[in-house]
């Protein structure tokens, strides 16, 4: 009495795990209780089990997960994977389920025969463990056709530790399906067998001691081992193991790596299924919550010769018996760490209770509850609800990342010998993996579950909190302006929208149709008295350039005769800037001088028609710009009602990648995304896709909000050189946008008899020419009507050497 409460648990049964949660200053509660925080069970559990948890409470388990952990279910789901991306899925041998399979099977031992060639199969149970009713076949014809089962390919040349045969038993924690976040740990158990190895043949076939290294099948012969060294015995760790190949001179990392990708993609399968399945036991419970399941899986790997993973099976239930020492050091580390990870607290409990006495007095007095539109609504109505949802996702989204960010927070302190795979930090892996997942969403869900793909392609969902606080800020300005207010002054005004530059060429000038508003303008609407006052603001305002109070006062006075923006910043916020640039390694001068180099770069620059000249490409810009009230409509169509979302990112993608690849050259910085200036630019390209990509027409037109709004209303100093990179960046996305347009139009006669297939580019790969002085990145864009053709391209040109 007096104690602080501790965390309950049920069924705790291993000695591991008792020991673990006890350290962990849980309590065992009684089985019938409810309410625990913590629910241990040995095997999977029912999907109404899950549905009747309470939100603080933690499940092991996940619903769903018996896709990929029954040997049958996991060829089923991988075979189907492996026809669609075949390269990716290399690492799991030949497999058949029986009796469907039976007549494919025959064939291809038929097809093996007529080559003369013989393999040894490997025949398992389909929902078995532990090594029981695993046999080695030779002869096929014996084999029964009707029976359950799987038969696999046999590896007949793996990696041999001492004359032995082994597989490693990798520990997997998956704390959460909603978004998926995988973890590896960083020990575990290399399972030997217990005969000297040897290629199979019919003598041997039935020595399992030799074939198998499952450990309950390997600890009933005599000559299993059960030391106590690292070094030594039948069963070892793998950190000795990775210890062995650094020794051995073996690229432990390579090793590790393509344990993570084999380990990742697998879940990548299981995903669409788990998530699925979750939601349904989960209804109500929104994105991006806690998750009341996890999961520790036991991932059985073999290696081959050339020290390649395969992936032999996966254990949903995997043992914590704790037989010998090792297995008390490993497994317990393996539970622990997971238990801190998971963050499972006393106070969950009262929290939660909290939650759903506020949701109830929301509920009961219609809080958050959104106005539905009669039938005789008028279009301000319609335009205001529209910003009003468009708030409150936002909203939603913010509360969603501000969560993650502290969850992650809180991962990066607790993570013990644990590492997270999923999702990387590296970003081109993280690209393979999110189209892996959604070719995994195509295959496994389409058509049952539309609702999932779509969340997955919402734009949202890889905005950063500035980003959403950018757009967030940007509809409370257009609902002002939607009720007649006067908008609130948040630092400079607005600049102009679309300046000129003086690396810009003739035909980059605005595309505004006097004779009247743009088709398709932003619901913001626009205001001309304002856009004149803004115009005579440009004039009086200035960039803040350095940071010093001394250096600041001067620029302040010197600016004062320059022309150019303005965009100044609070001290506090300067001060911030300075403490940083203690942390980076560059200059202020020598980022000054790189961005001067990128301005320079970004100038050179043009957007290249696909099979035409940069000479025939300017014509054909300029052509359009020329001709642009008849073009107005037909670009407004095909930008803002033709192209998704996702199209739209695609188009834009065209000039993030090229831009990409110049700031790594020149700032000789392979992670760009850790760049000032290009997290400025990945601010703009945001603002361009605002609103479903309401933010770049409006660079076509007078109407809508500027994207240097988002400066302008920032405390944040912006230079009069970064400023204009993001000038010239918009620019590009334009001319990509009106090439991308023209191409289309060109290919199909007119925008209106496109596809709803087709519709726009779909960028598929680039590649970088070599032995030339200059730089080409190339789009494929695939029209489903030139496949007999040559490829077409869109590609950006720079005439900077390398």
């Amino acid at each position: 009495e007096g104690s602080p409460p501790r965390p309950g648990l049920k069924h705790p049964f291993y000695l591991a795990v008792r020991i673990a949660i006890g350290e962990m200053a849980f309590h065992k509660t009684r089985d019938e209780d409810e309410t625990a925080n913590l629910i241990w069970n040995d095997s999977a559990v029912q999907h109404e089990k899950i549905a009747e948890l309470r939100n603080y409470q933690r499940i092991n388990h996940f619903p769903g997960m018996g896709e990929i952990c029954r040997k049958d279910c996991l060829a089923r789901n991988m075979a189907k994977m492996i026809k669609i991306q075949p390269q990716e899925y290399s690492f799991i041998p030949k497999t058949w389920i029986f009796p469907a399979e039976y007549t494919q099977f025959q064939n291809y031992v038929k097809e093996l025969r007529r080559k003369r060639k013989q393999k040894t199969f490997i025949v398992k149970p389909a929902n078995g463990a532990m090594g029981h009713g695993i046999s080695l076949i030779r002869n096929c014809e014996k084999l029964p056709a009707q029976d359950h089962f799987i038969v696999q390919e046999y590896l007949d040349k793996p990696f041999l530790m001492e004359g032995y045969k082994f597989d490693l038993r990798i520990y997997i924690l998956v704390t959460s399906c909603d978004p998926l976040r995988i973890f590896l740990y960083n020990d575990g158990l290399v399972r030997m067998g217990t005969e000297k190895y040897h290629t199979p043949n019919e003598s041997n076939l039935n020595q399992l001691y030799m074939h198998l290294t499952n450990y309950s099948v390997n600890k009933h012969n005599e000559n299993f081992e059960r030391d106590e060294t690292v070094d030594k015995g039948s069963k070892r760790s793998i950190g000795w193991f990775t210890e062995f190949l650094r020794c051995n001179d073996y690229d432990v990392a390579k090793f590790w790596g393509d344990v993570s990708e084999l380990v990742v993609k697998t879940l990548i399968v299981a995903e669409p299924h788990v998530l699925h399945a979750y939601r349904m036991c989960r209804p109500g419970q929104p994105p991006g919550s806690d998750s009341v399941c996890f999961e520790v899986l036991g991932f059985d790997i073999i290696l081959d010769r050339k020290l390649k993973p395969w992936l032999l099976e996966i254990n949903r239930a995997p043992s914590f018996g704790t037989d010998q020492k090792i297995d008390y050091d490993v497994k317990k580390g393996v539970l622990l760490n997971a238990l801190k990870l998971l963050n499972i607290r006393a106070s969950d409990k009262r929290r939660n209770l909290a939650q759903q006495k506020a949701e109830a007095q929301r509920r009961l007095y219609g809080q958050g509850s959104m106005k539905k539109l009669s039938a005789g609504s008028s279009e301000w109505e319609k335009q205001r609800l529209t910003l009003e949802r468009r708030k409150e996702e936002l909203k939603e989204r913010l509360a969603q990342v501000r969560k993650q960010i502290s969850r992650e927070e809180h991962e990066k302190r607790h993570l013990g010998n644990y590492r997270r795979i999923y999702p990387p930090e590296d970003k081109l892996l993280l690209e393979k993996y999110e189209g892996l997942l959604s070719v995994a969403f195509q295959t496994f869900l389409a058509g049952r579950a539309a609702s999932l793909q779509k969340e997955m392609n919402n734009p949202l969902k890889r905005m950063k909190e500035e980003d959403i606080l950018d757009l967030l800020e940007q509809c409370e300005l257009d609902d002002e302006k939607l009720m007649g207010k006067t908008s609130r002054q948040r630092g400079p005004k607005a600049l102009s929208s679309m300046p000129e530059s003086t690396q810009v060429p003739r035909r980059h000038r605005d595309y505004e149709d006097t004779s009247g508003s743009c088709d398709g303008s932003s619901t913001s609407g626009s205001d001309a008295d304002e856009e004149e006052e803004s115009a005579n603001d440009l004039q009086e305002k200035k960039v803040s350039l350095e940071v010093g109070e001394n250096k600041q006062k001067s620029s302040e006075r010197s600016s004062k005769s320059s022309s150019g923006p303005n965009l100044q910043a609070s001290r506090k916020h300067v001060q911030l800037s300075r403490g940083e640039s203690l942390l980076n390694v560059r200059s202020k001068e020598q980022e000054a001088e790189l961005t001067r180099q990128t301005l320079a770069a970004l100038g050179e620059m043009r957007i290249r028609f696909p099979g035409k000249s940069e000479e025939e490409a300017e014509a054909v810009l300029n052509e359009i710009l020329n001709n642009w009230k008849y073009h107005k409509p037909k670009v407004a169509s095909y930008w803002l009602v033709k192209l998704d979302a996702t199209k739209q990112r695609k188009v834009l993608d065209i000039v993030r990648t090229n831009v990409r690849s110049v700031l790594q050259r020149i700032w000789r910085e392979p992670d760009v995304d850790s760049l000032r200036l290009y997290r400025l630019f990945s601010r703009v390209f945001n603002r361009l896709l605002w609103s479903h990509g309401q933010g770049l027409w409006n660079c076509f037109c007078s109407s809508g909000s500027s994207w240097e709004s988002i400066f302008s209303k920032s405390a944040e100093v912006v230079t009069a050189q970064e400023l204009q990179c993001c000038q010239r960046l918009v620019q590009l996305c334009r001319d990509c946008l009106l090439v991308v347009y023209k191409f289309v139009s060109d290919s199909r006669g007119s925008l209106t008899g496109l596809s709803p297939e087709w519709d726009d580019t779909r960028c598929i790969y680039f590649l970088r020419t070599r032995g030339h002085s200059s730089l080409y990145i190339w789009y494929t864009v695939l029209d489903s009507s030139l496949h007999q053709g040559p490829a077409h391209t869109i590609h950006l040109h720079s005439e900077m050497t390398r």
